[in-house]
């Protein structure tokens, strides 16, 4: 069950990357952000609504709220970072985020056996090389570094508080509908200052209806990786989990390569199939 759920999770986070990567070439990313999120808050709510969620209210909302906090910042320090460059270092140096939860995991007693161990190491590296990494020529800047490390910690930091903010599935719904309001509001409050900062919230000639269904797709796919990350690792060995749900850059670069015929580097392909190794190492282990 940890492997089928952490998977889904690195499938739904690779999609929601994807889709959000396409959108934020005609849109402001703070504007994707705030409305993909609020857009799954409001389905959220209808859900907490529906299910009885609000019963599940405890201290561990806390968790679900930082959260909320910590997402945001994560996420534009990503998308900051890109645009700096070259994505070819920035994109694998972010998959370091998997060493917060897998941290946690061990300072909790977790030990995973040899054959995981062995796992860990080569989808790691798949998870790396997949992104397609410049190993040469490639100017990089101290600041997009920086940024990309704060967006490590961050992404690595809400894998581990969402895993703490429920126990039961009503629960859950509950805790992610808290965490999407509070990406909302933080998102909302970066973006008010960026056009009081003589930023633009929307791209010219408006926001096109049909990128409304696509922004719909990220803040939900989004959500839902939230979801089955939080019960991969409460069935499971987080360490397990972690890594599993880390290999969402492998989906992208599939998706580019079959939706915009973007051609893998040998590299890249060399890092799928030692992803998808260490896939098979961690499920088998």
């Amino acid at each position: 069950m940890t492997a089928f759920f952490a998977l889904a999770t690195s499938l739904l986070w690779g999609l929601a990357d994807f889709g959000g990567g396409l959108l934020t070439r005609r849109t402001p990313a703070l504007t994707v952000v705030v409305v993909s999120q609020g857009i799954a808050a409001a389905v959220l709510g209808a859900v907490v609504v529906a299910t009885g969620g609000w019963s599940e209210a405890g201290p561990r909302l806390w968790f679900a709220f930082a959260a909320g906090l910590v997402g945001p910042i994560a996420l534009l320090s990503f998308y900051k970072a890109l645009a700096l460059g070259p994505m070819g270092v920035v994109s694998p140096l972010a998959t370091l985020s998997v060493a917060v939860p897998v941290g946690v995991g061990l300072l909790l007693g977790e030990r995973p056996g040899l054959t995981q161990v062995a796992g860990i190491a080569v989808a790691v590296t798949g998870v790396v090389l997949a992104g397609g990494p410049q190993l040469r020529g490639a100017p990089v800047q101290r600041r997009a570094v920086l940024l990309t490390l704060v967006a490590a910690l961050g992404f690595g930091t809400v894998f581990a508080l969402i895993t703490e903010a429920s126990t039961t599935v009503t629960g859950l719904f509950l805790a992610l509908f808290v965490q999407r309001l509070t990406n909302v509001a933080v998102g909302g409050a970066a973006l008010y200052v960026s056009v009081a900062r003589g930023g633009h919230a929307l791209p010219e000639g408006g926001l096109p209806p049909a990128s409304l269904p696509a922004l719909a797709f990220v803040g939900l796919a989004d959500v839902a990786a939230n979801g089955t990350y939080s019960v991969a690792a409460q069935h499971g060995p987080v360490t397990v989990a972690a890594v599993l749900a880390s290999l969402y850059p492998v989906v992208t670069a599939l998706a580019a390569r079959g939706f915009l015929r973007e051609r893998l580097r040998a590299v890249q392909a060399a890092g799928a199939g030692l992803a998808l190794l260490g896939t098979l190492l961690l499920a088998t282990g």
